[in-house]
């Protein structure tokens, strides 16, 4: 991870703007409670947590990601803004998180959310269920990531595929039937929207 993102955590922020899609629309629909704590599951540069914290100032914010270069990015910015006394960032692996050992927290969080990383995380089942054990009842965690593209021209899925593959990311359209999976096993419930002709979809799963 840090290998990939040595040189383009530079220039990150400025180029995924144009194809992962919904994260704006994800960050407006996020229900957040003055008080609550929130966690970005695959924080990058910050910049979602960022955005989160500006439009909610009564939460507290949290972000794990396994890239440290990208964290050092992220650090910068949110002490460039004035928001590291909100803003919390840690190194570590998703499937490996732990709300006490690594943020020193007593309490689950309110809300947690992946954007555009499970697609990343070769484990991701495990980092589902992992973000779920550290998410207090009652409340919910939040995906936006790529989906099938069914809606589009085929040679435009192709396309994408293969772009998406130079940076390690892969669909996982079994990613949706697991979290049903999980509901009917009776761990909450889930509600999916699609984005731009199914390119990407917006999860959202509350914890019983």
């Amino acid at each position: 991870m840090d290998r990939m993102y040595r040189m383009t955590r530079h220039v990150y922020d400025l180029t995924r703007k144009y194809y992962l899609l919904g994260r704006d629309r994800l960050l407006r629909e996020m229900e957040i409670q003055p008080g609550d704590s929130v966690l970005e599951v695959g924080c990058g540069t910050g910049r979602n947590l960022m955005k989160l914290a500006r439009r909610h100032p009564r939460a507290l914010f949290y972000g794990l990601d396994a890239s440290r270069q990208m964290l050092s990015t992220a650090r910068k910015k949110v002490n460039r803004a004035g928001l590291d006394r909100r803003i919390f960032l840690k190194q570590g692996l998703a499937e490996q998180l732990d709300a006490e050992r690594i943020f020193a927290r007593k309490k689950p969080f309110d809300v947690v959310y992946f954007s555009y990383s499970l697609s990343m995380i070769p484990d991701w089942q495990h980092a589902i269920d992992t973000a779920l054990s550290n998410l207090a009842p009652g409340r919910t965690l939040y995906l936006v990531d790529f989906w099938d593209q069914r809606g589009l021209p085929k040679v435009f899925r192709t396309f994408l595929k293969r772009w998406l593959e130079l940076f390690h990311v892969e669909h996982r359209p079994e990613l949706i039937a697991y979290l049903k999976d999980l509901e009917k096993s009776g761990a909450g419930e889930f509600h999916l929207k699609p984005v731009l002709k199914r390119y990407a979809m917006i999860g959202r799963f509350v914890k019983k």
